[in-house]
C-alpha cells in the first residue's frame, strides 16, 4: 500500500474525531498531486445546534434506519462539508481524490461527481449500493481502502 493513500486516510480518521454527530464520526480530506485542498467532518451548518449539542440525534430519535432519508438530519456530511468549502474558497477539485472513512451516500456521490473528484477512497462500507452505480456510470473510481 502506498505511504501516502495511508497518510491521507490517517487524516481523514483523525479529522472524524472532530465530528457533532452522535450517529457516525466521519472525516473526509480533498487531495489534487499529494496536496490537501480541503478537508470536512460531518455536522451541523454553521449557526446551527448540533446533535451534541442538543443532547439528541434527531435520527435516532425519529428511528430513521442508516443509509435513508439523508434530509432528515441536522448534520451536513463530511464530504459535502469538504466540497462546499473547496467552493467557498474558490478552489477547483477537477481531478482530485476524495479519501474518506466512510463510502458516500447517493446524494454525496451526486456532489462528487458534479464537483470533478476522479477517485473516492474509503475505509468502511455504507448501506447505499445506488451510490456505487452512479459512480461507476459516471467513471468515478470507488475503491476500498484495503484493496489498494
Amino acid at each position: 500500500m502506498d505511504k501516502w493513500n495511508k497518510r491521507f486516510m490517517d487524516i481523514t480518521e483523525h479529522i472524524a474525531t472532530w465530528s457533532s454527530c452522535i450517529r457516525r464520526h466521519v472525516g473526509a480530506v480533498i487531495v489534487k498531486d499529494k496536496r490537501i485542498m480541503t478537508t470536512g467532518y460531518n455536522g451541523a451548518p454553521a449557526g446551527v445546534e448540533t446533535c451534541k449539542d442538543r443532547g439528541e440525534c434527531l435520527r435516532n430519535k425519529l428511528n430513521i434506519q442508516s443509509g435513508t432519508h439523508a434530509e432528515l438530519c441536522y448534520a451536513a456530511h463530511a464530504e459535502q462539508n469538504a466540497i462546499i468549502q473547496a467552493a467557498k474558497e474558490g478552489i477547483s477539485l477537477k481531478d482530485c481524490v476524495l479519501y474518506c472513512t466512510h463510502q458516500p451516500c447517493v446524494v454525496c456521490a451526486k456532489m462528487i461527481i458534479n464537483s470533478g473528484i476522479k477517485e473516492v477512497i474509503y475505509k468502511e462500507g455504507y448501506p447505499d449500493d445506488f451510490s456505487k452505480k452512479l459512480c461507476e456510470e459516471a467513471g468515478v473510481k470507488l475503491i476500498k481502502y484495503e484493496d489498494l
